[in-house]
Formats: structure tokens, sequence, C-alpha cells
């Protein structure tokens, strides 16, 4: 199946009134895993890299494995590049044929935001690629280097910036952040239903990690249409990993090869079947 758009698979979700699982790898045996899981249950998906991963895992060796591995899929994929910091790399990732980029300008102001955003967006044009932004600030950081605080995006702010650029989908802040959490989080729902109200755009909603089922569901009727998952992902590929060593002297590479791609797999499944995806493809 071809490598597909972002904004697609979000107006089908919107049509349907699911969310898109965006999935975030950083090696093979994770992107076999997040895959693995997509065609089981039949479902949509975006795998996904951020810009602060790169350091561990190149953009010029696993962005072509994840084009080719979503080209040969037997569902939509579309390929996402998350939290762009750099127009360079950005452009990269649009080089290398990723169907869609995330511009973060979220520690701008909104009219910088709203120009860096539209410089990219005429960018990804070149490429038939679509654009995700934010507005607001999820807290924490992507890597967890940074303890960003939350700042909840403005009603009347997200209309003004998908009004003046718009984008293909729009990151919100309501409460949410990267990373693990300290606390159970507490979602605004309130403003989620008022920007869904404001702005007919796919939202999105990153920092899944730690969101309960019951509060994925509720954002989920609330209008989100993507949800970013990676620490828990990470995390559960380095679980199963501790168990196979706690269970074993002598594993070999391959066993080890078949315990990541199944820790991937585990934990893209479980939050397919939360957000409703499945048998979606």
């Amino acid at each position: 199946m071809p490598l597909v758009g972002m904004r697609d698979l979000l107006n089908k979700a919107e049509k349907g009134k699911y969310a898109v699982g965006s999935f975030s790898v950083a090696n093979m045996e994770m992107v076999m895993g997040a895959i693995k899981a997509g065609e089981e249950l039949n479902s949509p998906m975006i795998i996904q890299i951020a810009e602060v991963r790169l350091n561990y895992s190149p953009l010029h060796l696993i962005g072509p494995m994840m084009v080719s591995a979503a080209s040969a899929a037997k569902i939509p994929v579309a390929i996402h590049f998350d939290h762009g910091l750099t127009l360079e790399k950005v452009n990269e990732a649009l080089e290398l044929g990723f169907t869609s980029v995330m511009i973060d300008g979220s520690k701008c102001s909104l009219k910088d935001n709203m120009n860096l955003t539209k410089k990219v967006m005429d960018e990804a044009k070149k490429y038939n690629a679509d654009v995700e932004a934010e507005i607001g600030r999820v807290g924490g950081s992507e890597d967890g280097s940074e303890n960003l605080s939350i700042l909840c995006t403005g009603v009347n702010e997200a209309k003004e910036f998908y009004s003046e650029t718009g984008v293909d989908a729009l990151a919100v802040a309501i409460g949410n952040a990267h990373g693990v959490y300290l606390e159970n989080p507490k979602l605004n729902f309130n403003i989620l239903d008022e920007i869904n109200k404001s702005v007919d755009v796919p939202l999105v909603l990153h920092g899944g990690t730690g969101i309960s089922d019951e509060d994925f569901r509720k954002c989920i009727s609330l209008g989100i249409r993507k949800i970013n998952i990676a620490t828990a992902t990470f995390a559960s590929v380095e679980e199963n990993v501790r168990k196979l060593y706690n269970q074993s002297e002598n594993v070999d590479y391959f066993k080890l090869h078949e315990k990541e791609i199944e820790g991937a797999y585990l934990n893209v499944k479980r939050h397919i079947l939360v957000f409703g995806s499945q048998n979606k493809a």
C-alpha cells in the first residue's frame, strides 16, 4: 500500500469519530513492531520521530527505513517528522519522503509561530506533504531534558492561528505533558470542547503516555483525531527486554531482536484499541 498523507487519515478519523495513533520509533525493531500491530488490527497509523531523537537515530538512516516500511505495509501508514526545531531538518525529512512534518513554534510569539508555520507550509506543498503546528505549550519536553510549564491553548489564539495559516493539524495544550506524569494529569476538557467548536481542523494530543483510557476517549469525543505516543512505547520495549535478561543468562541477538519488536507491538496494539481505529484501514 502506498504512503498516505496525515490529513487524509485525520479527515477519515473525523468522520468515524476515532483517533489515529502517532507512534514514535527509534530503530528497525520498533518500526516492525508498530506496523505489525497496525496490520493485525487493520488500523491506519502514523509512525514518527522527533528532531530531539536524531542524536540516537540519525534521520538519514531511520527516515528511509520508516518510508520503506510504510510503503510495504498492508495498511495506510503516514510518516511524520515530530517537533521539528530547525528548518534544515524539516526540509531533510520532506526530501526523504515524510508525508507530514511538525514545526514547533510553541515557544515563539503567536505572530512568529504563524509566520514560521506558513514558511514550512510553503515548503511542504512542494512535496504534497501536510503540516502540524502547536498552539499553547505542552508541558515537559520531547526528550525530557526540559521541565517546561504547561501553557493552555487559548480559544481565540487557536481561531486566529488557523484562520491565518490553514494548517493541516493543530496540537493543543489542555494540561497534557511530554514524558512521564509525576501525578495524574488534569485535562481541561472545557477548553478542548471550545477549541473544537471554534476551528475546523483535526486536533492533536501530545504527551499521551500516562493519560487514562477514559480521558483518551473523552478527548476523542471532543475532537482529538491524532494522539502521540512515545514514552510508553520506549518503556514497553525496555521492560520486555529486561524480562528476557531476567529469565535467561544467555541471550543471543536474535532473541533480543524479537523481544524489542514484541515490546513495541504490545504497546501500539493496546493504544490502537483505546483510540478506536481498529478495522478502520
